[in-house]
Parts: C-alpha cells; sequence; structure tokens
C-alpha cells in the first residue's frame, strides 16, 4: 500500500535540495500530486525540473509554481493551484536561506532576509494551508527546521535565531491546529548535502572539511535530501497519525553525544 495514497501536497523550495528529494519522495509514495513552489524551476543542482521529474518517473500530478514564501499572495497562489487536484492534504515548508556570518557585521538588512524566509514564509504558509485544511477537517504540516533550531551556533546566529523560532512556531501551532484535526511537526536536518550554501570555491578546503565533518557524525556521512524525505513521508502518512507536536531529529546520531 501506498503511504501517501491520494495526498495532495506543496512543497515550498521544491525545485533543489531537500524540498526536491520531498517532492521526489512523495510522489514515489503514492501522492496524487505535488505542487512544487520555489523562486526558481531549474535545480541548483542541475537535471530536469523536480515537477517535470515526477510526471515522468511517477504516477503523480505536479506542478511548478513561482514562489517568493516572503510574498502573501504568492503563497495564497500556491494553495490555490492544488484546487485542481482536490485541495492541500499536506503543507511542507521547506524554503530557506543559510550563511555562515560574523555577529558583529549582520546588517538589520541581512537579519530580516533570513526572519522572512526562514520563518516569516512559514508563518504565513501555515496560516493559508491551515485554513484550508480546517475546512476539510484534517491535514499534516512539517516545517523543516534544523539542528541549529535546537541548540545555538555563534557561527551562524541569525539563522539558528530563525529556526529556533520555527521550533516553536511548530509546537504552537500544534497546540492551535489539534482541534481541526491538523497536525504539525518539525524536522531537524543535521548536515545534508546540497547546495544550501552555494558551491565550495576552494575543492580541497571542502573535502578536508568533510573528512573532518564525518568524522563526528555515529554513521560517518553526510546526510541526502532522500533521509529526510524519509522522514517527512512517515509525518505525512496516517502512520503518524498521532503524532504532531514534534521535532524529528535526522543527523545521523551527531547531536545525540555532543
Amino acid at each position: 500500500m501506498s503511504l501517501l495514497e491520494d495526498r495532495i501536497a506543496v512543497v515550498t523550495g521544491g525545485s533543489s535540495g531537500i524540498g526536491r528529494g520531498i517532492a521526489l519522495g512523495f510522489a514515489e509514495q503514492g501522492a496524487n500530486a505535488i505542487v512544487v513552489a520555489d523562486v526558481r524551476e531549474e535545480p541548483k543542482e542541475g537535471g530536469q525540473p523536480t515537477h517535470e521529474a515526477i510526471e515522468e518517473t511517477t504516477d503523480a500530478s505536479s506542478v511548478f509554481v513561482d514562489c517568493d514564501v516572503t510574498d502573501r499572495a504568492d503563497l495564497e497562489s500556491v494553495i490555490e493551484a492544488t484546487d485542481e487536484f482536490g485541495g492541500v492534504d499536506v503543507m511542507v515548508n521547506n524554503a530557506g536561506i543559510w550563511r555562515a556570518e560574523e555577529f558583529f557585521d549582520v546588517t538589520e538588512d541581512q537579519f530580516q532576509q533570513m526572519m522572512d524566509i526562514n520563518l516569516k514564509g512559514a508563518y504565513f504558509g501555515s496560516q493559508i494551508a491551515g485554513k484550508r485544511m480546517a475546512a476539510n477537517g484534517a491535514g499534516s504540516i512539517i516545517n523543516i527546521s534544523s539542528i541549529a533550531g535546537l541548540f545555538g551556533n555563534g557561527n551562524w546566529s541569525t539563522y539558528s535565531a530563525s529556526k529556533g523560532g520555527l521550533t516553536m512556531l511548530t509546537y504552537s501551532l500544534a497546540h492551535k491546529l489539534g482541534e481541526h484535526g491538523i497536525r504539525v511537526n518539525a524536522i531537524h536536518p543535521g548536515g545534508i548535502e546540497t547546495m544550501i550554501g552555494g558551491e565550495a570555491t576552494d575543492p580541497e578546503a571542502a573535502a578536508a572539511q568533510a573528512e573532518q565533518f564525518t568524522q563526528m557524525v555515529p554513521l560517518g556521512r553526510y546526510g541526502q535530501p532522500e533521509d529526510i524525505a524519509g522522514a517527512a513521508t512517515f509525518l505525512a502518512s496516517d502512520l503518524a497519525s498521532y503524532v504532531t507536536g514534534e521535532s524529528l531529529v535526522v543527523d545521523g546520531g551527531w547531536t545525540s553525544w555532543r
């Protein structure tokens, strides 16, 4: 039996990285349709656009919607796009940015940009999708936070603050929306091999960093988008019908012994 049979899902930031992995994973698990919402259609990794890959390799339907999650009108358009398939069942707030920074040098604009994308986008994406789900009496909202949303890191304090806010938003919405049959959970990825931070300019330095990092991870490797897709599939499915207000850490065991 397909875990996500008949589900209609939205994945923000779904063109690349973790979002692409989740969108493809949902389709492979029998979702009826996936709306891929992003500011760019082409994957950062190259290759076929996510919505095209879904329709070519699975039985699911998929469309791409140009979406800046800081723009409420764009988010409204994304949820409206699900009407063609029967309305939204699963909302994955995945769109986000990351950068290393020097705390004393962070500008107001830099701070606000990260908060707008990482937190505001999820807030209003949840609000808009949640209204539709409440009318239907069921739904699943999944916020892609980070292990940085569970503990601080001085090398990216703004990112940690935005993801910490997303963690608390998850718990708050689980409390608020439970009476409507809507489950709200967070996934906290650790080191996942994506291009969220851009391409490495020094391959040797990148290789050395990877070697050092994987030695600290009990499972001995970077995570892949498919690893997060598996966790998201569980949370979106009926297997998690009594799971809400939870944080699922997917980091290869890195934080378990730190």
